[in-house]
Parts: structure tokens; C-alpha cells; sequence
């Protein structure tokens, strides 16, 4: 590897986390060389810094680019394909979050669809579906809301993952607002009566 040494650590970091992230040690390498590059990066010059071979690198961008985690460049007087990565950051966020969506949540989803509606034949069956509703439930729910999050502009996004633990603190005072005189709390009305049936 024909690397200075924090560039080096940085890109063999990546390759050992590739393999538990789903991916080649080599993929997790090209990834990583092109993410710090300063300029877009050929074949040739892959093979050059991380020392491994032509076809194993043209295999690993082929599956980049199926991730559209890498993006195809052409330079001028040079017929060489050259690779970059996404300059902004929460870019590649949205687009790693959304391939993995579609690689690992969609399938589960259709498959969960298609066993609830078959008929349970016994107990077990049954059982066994409502266990699969509540799972469908939550992935559905979760999955709207990074739909919504997905739509939102990085600046909302970052002003969004910023309020951490001062989301519950926005809730709790949604709550004693409901609880005020005039506040839509859907268990007032019932408490009254409860109150008035004492006396």
C-alpha cells in the first residue's frame, strides 16, 4: 500500500469494517481512498496506492457504483473513467441509508404482506401472524418517518439530530399542555365524570 501513514490507517480501518457492514475488505478500501482523495481517482491509480490487482478493483467499483455510493468522471484529453465520491457528506448519508432501505427493509416488508394475508390454519398459524402485525407495524412506522426525514434539508436534518434527548423534553411540554385548562386531553372528559359519580 503506497499511502501516507493517516491516510493508510484511515483506508485500513475501512477495510476491516467492510466485512461486517456487508461488504469486500477491498470494497471498504476503494470506498475510502476516494472519500479522502482530493481529486477524482482512475483504476490505475487504485491499484497503485492500495496494491491490488486490475480486475478486483474494476469488480469492487462496478459494485460501489450498484450503491451509487461512487460517481463515473470523465477529464478532459483522458479516455480513463475516473471515481469520486459525493463531496457532501450527508449525502452519502442519504444515499447509504436509502440503498440499504431497499436492499434489506423493502423485501422484508413485502414479504411480511404477503404471509398476513394468507389464512392461519390453526392456532399456531394465527398466533404467529399477529406476531408478524406487529412487527410489519413498527417497520411501517419507522419507515415514515425516515420518508419524512429523508425529505427534509440537510440544514432541518442537522437542527433535528442536534435536539437529541431535548425531543422528549418537547414532548413532556406538549403533555402538561394538554393537561391545561382547554387542552385537548382525551382522558378529561372522563375524569370529570368520575369525579361528579364520587359526590
Amino acid at each position: 500500500m503506497s499511502l501516507p501513514p493517516l491516510a493508510e490507517a484511515f483506508v485500513l480501518h475501512f477495510g476491516e469494517m467492510g466485512s461486517r457492514w456487508g461488504i469486500s475488505r477491498t470494497v471498504g478500501q476503494i470506498y475510502a481512498l476516494l472519500f479522502i482523495s482530493d481529486r477524482p481517482l482512475n483504476a490505475d491509480d487504485i491499484v497503485e496506492r492500495l496494491g491490488i490487482s486490475r480486475s478486483n478493483v474494476s469488480m469492487s467499483l462496478k459494485e460501489l457504483q450498484g450503491w451509487n455510493l461512487v460517481r463515473l468522471r470523465h477529464v478532459a484529453g483522458d479516455r480513463r473513467d475516473y471515481f469520486e465520491t459525493p463531496q457532501d457528506v450527508w449525502a452519502i448519508l442519504r444515499v447509504l441509508a436509502e440503498e440499504r432501505k431497499k436492499r434489506e427493509i423493502d423485501p422484508t416488508m413485502t414479504v411480511l404482506r404477503e404471509l398476513m394475508m394468507r389464512t392461519p390454519s390453526d392456532d399456531a398459524e394465527r398466533h404467529a401472524q399477529g406476531r408478524m402485525r406487529e412487527m410489519h407495524e413498527m417497520i411501517e412506522l419507522l419507515t415514515g418517518w425516515y420518508d419524512d426525514v429523508q425529505r427534509l434539508e440537510t440544514e432541518r436534518l442537522i437542527q433535528l439530530l442536534r435536539l437529541g434527548a431535548k425531543v422528549s423534553k418537547v414532548l413532556d411540554w406538549k403533555d402538561r399542555l394538554v393537561m391545561l385548562p382547554g387542552g385537548r386531553n382525551p382522558r378529561r372528559r372522563g375524569a370529570v365524570t368520575e369525579t361528579t359519580g364520587d359526590r
